[in-house]
This record gives structure tokens, sequence and C-alpha cells, in this order.
């Protein structure tokens, strides 16, 4: 497994069908932390057409504290927020480690804010900010899990 994305109260289907799609693609782990904005029930994936997912790697989590308690110690996350001081090029990434995103119409919450260590807070440069206030999740995994894998030689 190259990386472990993590979409934490991910509200629209076709982005996590997307991050599912890009998941299989660059053999990564995606964990969905409940609640979900969707029905990921057989009959509801089959319905949007996604005949890729069974092939998806995936754990769901009933909360964010819940996914929190299921890691080891050392294991590794960073997280995406536009409120972060440091660039996702200034990360050191390693495989296996964690990347974790917030629901697309708030982010992350002000609990993880508070809980997690500034260090591991990333934001994707943005040089059109003043007129565009943020990106669409799923190319938001895509550009972060791809430099990921950039640095991690693939």
């Amino acid at each position: 497994m190259a990386f472990n994305i993590v979409l934490v109260e991910p509200q629209i289907p076709p982005n996590t069908g997307n991050i599912g799609r890009l998941s299989i693609g660059t053999k990564s782990h995606l964990h969905l932390v409940e609640p979900l904005g969707f029905d990921l029930s057989e009959k509801a994936v089959r319905r949007a057409g996604l005949d890729y997912w069974k092939h998806v790697s995936l754990t769901t989590h009933k909360s964010y504290a819940e996914f929190r308690a299921s890691l080891a110690p050392e294991a590794r996350l960073w997280f995406f927020t536009k409120f972060a001081k440091k660039s996702l090029y200034a990360a050191k990434f390693q495989a296996g480690d964690y990347l974790v995103f917030g629901k697309e119409t708030t982010g992350l919450s002000p609990e993880i804010h508070a809980a997690e260590s500034p260090e591991h807070m990333l934001q994707i440069p943005m040089p059109g900010q003043d007129i565009v206030r943020s990106l669409n999740l799923a190319g938001c995994v895509h550009i972060a899990l791809y430099e990921a894998l950039r640095q991690t030689e693939f």
C-alpha cells in the first residue's frame, strides 16, 4: 500500500467516487469517517455506476475519534487545510502516511485543528485565492497524493 487517504465526513458522492478510483489506481487505502453525506450500500453504488467500487481498499470509521484510536502510535498524519502556514511542498512524505481531508463545505473541524500538531497541517498553494476560496476536494486529494508519490518515487 502506498498511502492512506482519509476523508472526514465527505458530503458529495462524485468526489468520493473519484477519490475511490484514485485509491485503486495508486494502490492506496481509503478511509471514510462518518457521518457520510451519501449511501454506500451496494444498490446505491451500482446505481451510481461505480462498477469499480468493489476494488477499493476501504475502511469506514464511525467517528474521527474511532479512526484516531485505530492507528498505531507511530502513524504519520498530514492534515490538509487552507488555514495551514506550511505548504504541501515543504512536507517530507513517507509511504504509509495518512493524508487527511475535511468535508467539502467546511474543511477540517475546529476540534481536529485544536487536537493535531500545526507542524502536520498543510496547505495547497493557491495564488488565486482572492477570487476562488477553495479547490475541489477530489482535486486536492489528487494533488497531495501525487506529490507524496513523487517524493517516494512511486
